[in-house]
């Protein structure tokens, strides 16, 4: 008994950029219904720190 594969890379490749496309939209969109610049840490963690530093003061 033998066993066959079958692969569709290009199928496999549009899948993987989709879902990076997606997570880029999603991040853009959250960024715009928010209104901020600094959503969460991933975004500018520099920026984030200097904006908590200038808060608690």
């Amino acid at each position: 008994m033998s066993l066959i594969i079958n692969t569709n890379m290009a199928s496999i490749a549009a899948q993987n950029n989709l879902t990076i496309s997606n997570n880029k939209l999603q991040d853009s969109v959250e960024r715009l219904s928010s209104g901020l610049r600094i959503v969460k840490a991933a975004d500018d963690a520099a920026g984030l720190a200097l904006s908590e530093k200038m808060r608690a003061k």
